[in-house]
């Protein structure tokens, strides 16, 4: 099967910059009063509902919404702060839940609008349709440059929304996430639609859906930036403990990690290993004004990591549920290097057919698993049950199967 989607130049020439919501900023919603009526303007509306949310990511330690946008053709825009009404949010939730939900990088808002009741009957991600019609370029501005010929506002993505009262310019900006995204949708399912990938796009859709929110990484400590210095298990064990008791606190102040005490800090006082409080405060951030108040906590930290049996003492590395990192492929096993060279080179040329990144046709990390755990008796049926374990959809079973057989099946040797 050969896709081809159109050319991707996303520069499109004269874009109208997009400055203002049509109907202007809506005041804010801020009481159980203007939820329900909320709901009501939305349910007068018509077809899907446009929505985003606004996180503190980089600024709170929890993924919690600060604010909501929705719109609906026929009803406009409403933007709600769910922080004094999480408790009476049951009116919208009768009036959007029964919706499909437009969103961009739906899995990002998803899990934080489930925890405020808010979840959609169906949805469609315009990130992800960008994905499956081949665009190089797939954030929101790139997109609804290239299909409405509009240019978005910037700049406030990034920004801390646990600020209050929000600003103006900031409200600007949220509104025109969700100002032109129903029309957003309807034009990526037209591009969709002519390239064949409808029904690809309904499986992705509604695998997000399924998905559920993401499960809890164990040991999270040990992705502290610089730990890759640490060779001692006894240093190993003082950026647990210290990890951990940032953590705590963080997570009681819902402050980002990183504004508690730095990476860097953790991983130098780890090191050091002080035993008083001139010691910590010698180093680099703790001599700070904000870290001399919190000197006691982190020598106790550091005591309790010094005080470890060594039985306790965390392991250099953990047990790896799967294959080795392919960079050590070909001394652990040449064979399965090449198996994965092979593959990857048939990945690529379907890629290419189809105009789909090699990422959504199948999930690196299941890709590797197949190859490494080959057997010369696989065949398409094993690798179809596999995969279907593995959560792959439909659509890319159908793709993937025939080229995995292909490029893993040895050349038959015959008599002469």
């Amino acid at each position: 099967m050969s896709v081809t989607s159109s050319d991707d130049s996303s520069d499109t020439p004269n874009p109208v910059p997009l400055l203002a919501p049509a109907d202007g900023v809506p005041d804010v919603v801020t009481t159980a009063d203007g939820v329900r009526a909320a709901a009501e303007l939305l349910a007068g509306g018509d077809g899907p509902l446009a929505v985003d949310a606004e996180r503190a990511s980089g600024f709170r330690y929890s993924q919690r919404a600060y604010l909501l946008q929705f719109r609906r053709r026929g009803a406009g825009t409403v933007l709600l702060d769910p922080i004094p009404v999480a408790d009476a949010l049951a009116p919208l939730a009768e009036v959007v839940n029964p919706l499909e939900w437009v969103l961009h990088s739906a899995d990002q808002d998803l899990p934080g609008l489930a925890e405020l009741g808010l979840v959609p009957a169906s949805l469609y991600d315009t990130e992800l349709a960008g994905r499956l019609a081949g665009f190089e370029r797939v954030g929101l501005g790139a997109i609804v440059e290239r299909m409405l010929g509009l240019s978005l506002q910037k700049g406030h993505g990034a920004a801390d929304w646990s600020t209050r009262p929000l600003p103006e310019t900031w409200l600007n900006y949220a509104a025109l996430d969700v100002e032109v995204l129903v029309e957003l949708r309807d034009a990526m399912a037209a591009e969709l639609e002519s390239q064949g990938k409808t029904e690809w796009a309904r499986q992705e859709f509604e695998h997000i859906l399924t998905l559920g929110p993401p499960k809890p990484k164990g040991d999270r400590w040990r992705k502290t930036s610089g730990i890759h210095s640490v060779k001692s298990p006894r240093v190993l064990a003082a950026v647990r403990e210290l990890w951990q008791t940032r953590d705590g606190v963080a997570h009681r102040r819902d402050l980002a990690a990183g504004r508690v005490l730095p990476d860097s800090a953790i991983i130098a006082a780890a090191t050091a290993d002080p035993k008083t409080e001139s010691e910590l405060r010698a180093l680099p951030v703790f001599g700070g004004p904000r870290q001399r108040r919190s000197t006691r906590l982190w020598l106790s930290a550091l005591e309790r990591a010094r005080s470890l049996d060594a039985r306790d003492l965390p392991p250099k590395t953990l047990p790896f549920d799967g294959p080795p990192p392919p960079s050590r492929w070909a001394r652990k096993d040449p064979d399965a290097a090449d198996r994965l060279s092979a593959v990857r080179a048939a990945m690529s040329e379907l890629s290419e057919n189809v105009s789909v990144p090699v990422e959504n046709l199948l999930m690196p990390d299941q890709l590797r698993r197949l190859v490494w755990d080959w057997q010369p008796s696989d065949d398409a049926a094993s690798f179809e049950s596999r995969l279907t374990v593995a959560g792959a959809r439909p659509w890319q079973r159908e793709l993937v199967v025939p080229v995995l057989v292909e490029a893993l099946t040895p050349p038959q040797v015959t008599d002469r």
